[in-house]
Formats: structure tokens, C-alpha cells, sequence
């Protein structure tokens, strides 16, 4: 496929309602910017791309619109390769992410990892010292889509803990991560969030990411509302230290 023809069916293929409704959800990108594919189609056009071959076109310059930012995405997710093949395609694509829809699909896009598990967490690593918004969101993307396991489970618990930074999405993204570990190992996580390890505002979010999961039962919702309180209570009495209730919540019985 040309980069005409790709043109050519991205054009076909664009729903101004749908360019409107995705612009309401991407704050920040210029409505010109998006041409209003759906993302399903965008995956079937990728994995034309990637079959008929697709060196060409990675090599080729990518284009400016929403659209072809996240089709070159998924392209080199699903192009594969060894982890030394698939690594300088990752970083050339970074620096072009500027929303985190394009961010998180090119996360889940990158099956990859599975394969590579310890070379991509080292990368991740870097990336999180990054100054760039969205290359520090990949990486908490990252490690919630890979890396919640038993084996990384308490590293990327740690690695929340050093993400300092008041970009939104970056703590939207902190806070996503410590939800799906809380479903994980809700034992564990509730014991790390009854010590307050992050920022007010990202643990805040943290919690509400818990209580807004459909994989929890009652119960362990009932004892996220309670630390909440707990700390509401002693912030209102300016304690400055774990409150002895935020314990008790850990040690108790809450569930169904």
C-alpha cells in the first residue's frame, strides 16, 4: 500500500461525528489534527500494512494527524521483532505521542514485552526519568499492562513512588496503575496505601480508581472509603503521621 492509497482510505474511512466525539475526549489536540477514523478500522488497516510489509513504510516519515500517529503505532506492534528489532522503533515513536489515546494503544499494541519482559522493564526505567509528559505515561502504562505479576508487583508499587509530577495525565496514570494492583494483590496495595507513599493528589485519585473498579466486591470498596476517611479526619486534625486507624483498616474484615 502507497502512502497514497493510505491517505486515500484513511479519508474514505473518516465520520465527522466521530471526529467530533473523539476531539471532545483529546483536550489539547487541535480538532484539524483529527480526520475521525475509528480505531477498529485503524487495527484492520495496520494489519494490512504489516502483512503486505511494512519496512518501507516504518522508514518512511510519519505523518501529523492523529490518525496516522496511532496507525504508525500499532504497525510497529504488530510488525514484532526481537526486542533489539522492535527498541530504536519505540524511541523514535515516543517523542510523537502527544495524547494519552495514543499512548495507551501503542502500549497495548506492544505484545512484545511478554516475550522480552526484564530488557523492556529496564527501558521503562529510563523512561520514566524522562522530561517529555507521555514518554513517562508509556511507562506507567506499560508496567500496568505487563508488569502487575507477582514477580514486579512490589517494584512497580515502588516505581509509583518516584513518579514526581503535576502533569494530569501522568497522575491519572499512576493512579490507573495502583488500582489494578490493589485488584491484583488488595492485601499488599492496602497496606502500601495505608502509608500514604504518594503525592495527596495522585493517592486521592488512586483510591477513586479503586472504588470506580467493577473487579472488586463490596467489601474491599467499604475498606478503601473507610482509610479515606481516616485520613480526611486527620488531615482536618493535622496529624502528620500514619494515623493508628489507617492500621486497624489494614488489619480488619471487611469483605462479603
Amino acid at each position: 500500500m502507497t502512502e497514497e492509497q493510505m491517505i486515500g482510505w484513511l479519508r474514505e474511512e473518516a465520520e465527522e461525528k466521530y471526529r467530533d466525539f473523539s476531539s471532545s475526549l483529546l483536550p489539547g489536540v487541535p480538532k484539524e489534527k483529527i480526520m475521525g477514523v475509528r480505531i477498529p478500522k485503524l487495527r484492520k488497516l495496520a494489519a494490512t500494512i504489516v502483512r503486505e510489509g511494512c519496512g518501507e513504510y516504518l522508514q518512511a516519515e510519519p505523518g501529523n494527524t492523529f490518525e496516522e500517529i496511532m496507525l504508525r503505532g500499532m504497525v510497529i506492534g504488530r510488525a514484532g521483532g526481537t526486542f533489539e528489532e522492535i527498541l530504536p522503533r519505540i524511541q523514535e515513536y515516543l517523542p510523537l505521542i502527544d495524547n494519552w489515546s495514543v499512548c495507551d494503544s501503542f502500549c497495548a499494541s506492544l505484545k512484545t514485552t511478554e516475550k522480552y519482559p526484564e530488557k523492556m522493564w529496564e527501558f521503562l526505567l529510563e523512561c520514566l526519568k524522562s522530561d517529555r509528559t507521555y514518554t513517562v505515561r508509556f511507562a506507567v502504562v506499560m508496567m500496568l499492562q505487563y508488569y502487575v505479576n507477582e514477580k514486579y508487583l512490589k517494584q512497580v508499587l515502588a516505581r509509583m513512588e518516584e513518579v514526581e509530577t503535576e502533569e494530569y495525565y501522568v497522575r491519572m496514570a499512576v493512579a490507573w496503575a495502583v488500582s489494578v494492583c490493589y485488584v491484583k494483590a488488595p492485601e499488599e496495595v492496602l497496606g502500601w496505601l495505608a502509608q500514604r507513599r504518594l503525592d495527596e493528589e495522585t493517592w486521592k485519585k488512586a483510591l477513586q480508581k479503586i472504588l470506580e473498579s467493577r473487579r472488586l466486591p463490596a467489601g474491599e470498596k467499604e475498606r478503601i472509603r473507610k482509610l479515606r476517611s481516616v485520613y480526611a479526619e486527620s488531615r482536618a486534625e493535622h496529624e502528620t503521621t500514619v494515623p493508628a486507624a489507617a492500621r486497624t483498616i489494614v488489619n480488619s474484615e471487611y469483605r462479603n
